[in-house]
C-alpha cells in the first residue's frame, strides 16, 4: 500500500523529464550494485563459517584450506600465480599489445559541420578570430581568455557539467584555415576550421572537431550525441551574429591577420597589415598607368578621325564644283575681212550704171 501511495503522486505530477529519468536509472543501478555486493559478501561469510565449523567438527589439519576454501597447497598456488603473471607479461611484450595484439580503441566523438554565411570571406574570417566575443552570442561558451596569439583558455558547459581546457593553435593562415590542439583534465576538443569563397558575398565554413570525453557526465551525454547537437547550435549562432550584426558594422571588426606555423607566430598582425597595404598599392599602380595610356590612345584616335574628316571635305567640294552651272560662252562672229582666211569666195564685180556706159 505504501508503494502504491508513493507512485500515485508521481503519476499525478506528469511525465518525468529525461534528466529525472537518468537520475532515477542511476539510482536504481547503484541500489542494484549495492545489493549484489552485499549478497556476495553474505555468501562468502556463510561459506567461511560452514568450512570452519566442518574443520572443528572433523578435526581437520588444513586450517588455511578451510579459510580459503581451496584444497591446493598455498605454495603451489603462489608459484602458479607468479608463473602466470610472468608468462602474461612476456607474451604482452612479444605481441606489443593486449591479448590479441591490437591497440586500445580510440574513444572520441567525431563532429563535422558545414555552414554557408552570406558575407565576404575576409569579414567572416576576421569575426572568427575574435575569440573573446564568442561568449556574447554563444549560449554554452561561458568564458574565453586569449593569453597569447596562439594560446586560448576556454570554459563551457558540457551536458550537466562545466569544463575548462586550454587550446593551442598549431597553424593559422589568414582567410584559409585554423588548426588547433587542446588539453584538459575532464575532456578536450581538437579540430580545424576552413573558409571557402563560394561567391564574393558568400562564404562556406567547414568545421571538423574531435571531442575526447572524460568523466561520467561527458560519457553519458555522448550516448545521445549531445555534443554534436550543441556544436551545431553554436555554429548557427555564429552565422546569425555575422549576418545580423557584423554586416551592419564591418569596419568595427578588426580580425587578427597574423600567421602561425608549428605553434609559432611567424608573422604578427601589424606586419601582415603592412604587407597587405603594399600589395594593394602595387596592384593599383599598373591601373593608374594604363588610364593615361588609354586616354592618349583615345586622343590619337580622335585626331586621326578629325584628319580623315578634313581630307574628305575637299574631295566633296571638288566633286561638287562641276555640278555648278557653267557660264554660257557667246559664239565669236567671224570678221569679213580677208584676214580671217581665204575660204570665202571672192566678191562679184559691181555693175556699171547706164550713164557711165555712154561716157
Amino acid at each position: 500500500m505504501a508503494e502504491e501511495s508513493r507512485a500515485q503522486p508521481a503519476e499525478e505530477a506528469g511525465p518525468a523529464l529525461p534528466i529525472d529519468q537518468l537520475t532515477q536509472e542511476l539510482r536504481n543501478l547503484a541500489e542494484a550494485l549495492g545489493e549484489r555486493i552485499l549478497s556476495s559478501a553474505t555468501d562468502k561469510i556463510g561459506g567461511l563459517t560452514e568450512r570452519l565449523t566442518d574443520y572443528v567438527g572433523s578435526g581437520g589439519t588444513d586450517l588455511l584450506g578451510a579459510i580459503t576454501g581451496s584444497s591446493k597447497h598455498p605454495m603451489a598456488a603462489g608459484l602458479k600465480g607468479v608463473a602466470k603473471m610472468a608468462g602474461g607479461g612476456l607474451l604482452k611484450k612479444i605481441t606489443r599489445g593486449g591479448k590479441s595484439g591490437k591497440s586500445k580503441k580510440l574513444k572520441l566523438t567525431n563532429i563535422v559541420e558545414a555552414l554557408d554565411v552570406g558575407a565576404p570571406r575576409r569579414l567572416v574570417y576576421n569575426q572568427w578570430t575574435q575569440f573573446e566575443d564568442f561568449p556574447s552570442f554563444m549560449k554554452k561558451v561561458e568564458g574565453l581568455d586569449q593569453e597569447t596569439d596562439e594560446k586560448t583558455r576556454w570554459k563551457a558547459q558540457i551536458f550537466l557539467s562545466h569544463r575548462t581546457w586550454e587550446a593551442t593553435i598549431i597553424e593559422q593562415v589568414p582567410d584559409r584555415h585554423i588548426i588547433w590542439r587542446s588539453k584538459g583534465a575532464k575532456g578536450y576538443v581538437d579540430g580545424a576550421v576552413t573558409f571557402h569563397e563560394v561567391t564574393p558575398d558568400m562564404t562556406r565554413i567547414l568545421l571538423v572537431l574531435e571531442y575526447h570525453p572524460q568523466g561520467l557526465f561527458e560519457r553519458t551525454g555522448n550516448i545521445w550525441r549531445a555534443q554534436g547537437r550543441r556544436v551545431r547550435l553554436e555554429f548557427k549562432h555564429f552565422q546569425r551574429h555575422v549576418m545580423t550584426q557584423t554586416l551592419l558594422h564591418p569596419h568595427d571588426v578588426e580580425g587578427w591577420r597574423g600567421e602561425i606555423r608549428d605553434s609559432q607566430v611567424v608573422k604578427d598582425h601589424e606586419t601582415a597589415l603592412k604587407e597587405e597595404q603594399e600589395q594593394q598599392e602595387q596592384e593599383q599602380e599598373p591601373q593608374d598607368e594604363e588610364e593615361p595610356r588609354e586616354e592618349g590612345i583615345e586622343e590619337q584616335e580622335e585626331e586621326l578621325e578629325e584628319g580623315e574628316q578634313d581630307e574628305e571635305e575637299p574631295e566633296e567640294e571638288e566633286e561638287e564644283e562641276p555640278e555648278e552651272e557653267p557660264r554660257a560662252r557667246r559664239p565669236v562672229r567671224r570678221r569679213r575681212d580677208t584676214e580671217t582666211g581665204g575660204d570665202r569666195p571672192p566678191p562679184r564685180p559691181a555693175r556699171r550704171r547706164a550713164g557711165t556706159r555712154g561716157a
